[in-house]
């Protein structure tokens, strides 16, 4: 195991604004062109990397899924990431990945881990829209290293529903609507496309009206359109932004950045800021909040948002309107 911990270095970094640092890996040469992509995954969501332990098969496994490893008594849901994202390659998985965010751990088999990379949020870009599934749809943010190699940042959220997370649109169905949820307007950003899609679903389930973006960058443009066009109406941006709903980690822009510049301008004075992140460490809380943070909530749990929601937007159990949320 010394050699993994020589060549990464998982130990707690201080947290310093517009700074990612990923964890870099590959899944192996595919069989028709021989070309070994890169990958990579957010520090900030990796517990360690191991050599992959005994793993033991599930009946009626999704593909990709190669059954439970034990972790320190803990059982964890293990995935084949090369067969999960189509890759054909014949080489063995070599290394275990232990993510954990969302209040949920798996492990992910790759080839082999090559270093960390820390770079500034700028470079990461958001990739072209790519049809389908496969590596495509789980390609959160591209960036080009030194050597011209191409990193592709993986959207490990699209992962969670695959080692069984709920999405049931029970779910959200049990979420009431909010009486006149038709007046307020949720601003949202998040670079999965998982999380907001869930987003949206408790927002449509809650009756309010609600505009996403992709990044804090896009987030804040949306914003800037936002309080011009209040301004020319002669009125409040409070009136018109309900609410911010952000993601800590993201390309070109981090929700931390994202909350500073609301809650520095004058403008947005009155809009409540809630981070919906996957990490839910009280160092992240902690720095979320000494930027303005109003609330906290943990990703994937559409309960949790709603009730969140209601409290940041002042919300009590009047204002509940009887029935249930609008269908999925």
């Amino acid at each position: 195991m010394s050699d993994l911990r020589r060549t990464v270095d998982l130990r707690p970094r201080p947290a310093v604004t517009n700074k990612l640092e990923i964890l870099l890996f590959t899944l192996g040469a595919d069989r028709p062109g021989g070309r070994r992509e890169t990958y990579g995954i957010d520090v900030a969501k990796v517990r360690e990397v191991i050599r992959p332990p005994a793993i033991s098969a599930m009946p009626h496994m999704p593909a990709g899924v190669e059954g439970m490893a034990s972790l320190r008594g803990a059982p964890v849901p293990v995935v084949d990431l090369a067969r999960y994202l189509g890759v054909d390659s014949d080489a063995s998985p070599g290394i275990m990945i232990v993510t954990e965010y969302g209040g949920h751990s798996q492990g992910l088999l790759v080839e082999a881990v090559d270093t960390i990379l820390r770079l500034d949020r700028s470079r990461m870009l958001m990739p072209p829209a790519m049809p389908g599934a496969g590596i495509g749809g789980l390609v959160a943010a591209v960036t080009e290293l030194a050597d011209q190699r191409l990193v592709m940042l993986l959207d490990l959220e699209k992962i969670l529903p695959l080692v069984g997370l709920p999405d049931d649109c029970k779910v959200f169905r049990e979420i009431p609507p909010l009486a006149q949820g038709h007046e307020l307007t949720v601003y949202f950003a998040d670079d999965s496309a998982a999380a907001r899609h869930q987003i949206a679903q408790t927002l449509a389930a809650m009756g309010v009206r609600h505009v996403g973006a992709i990044n804090g960058c896009h987030a804040w443009e949306e914003l800037v359109s936002a309080a011009a066009h209040a301004e020319a109406a002669g009125r409040r941006v409070a009136d018109v932004v309900s609410l911010v709903l952000t993601d800590a980690e993201m390309p070109e822009m981090d929700g931390f950045d994202l909350t500073c510049r609301i809650k520095s301008d004058q403008r947005f004075a009155g809009v409540p800021v809630v981070m919906h992140s996957s990490l839910s460490g009280v160092p992240d809380r902690q720095r979320g909040s000494s930027m303005g943070v109003d609330e906290h909530v943990p990703v994937f749990e559409p309960r949790s948002l709603a009730l969140t929601l209601l409290r940041a937007l002042g919300a009590r159990g009047p204002q509940l309107a009887p029935g249930l949320g609008a269908p999925c």
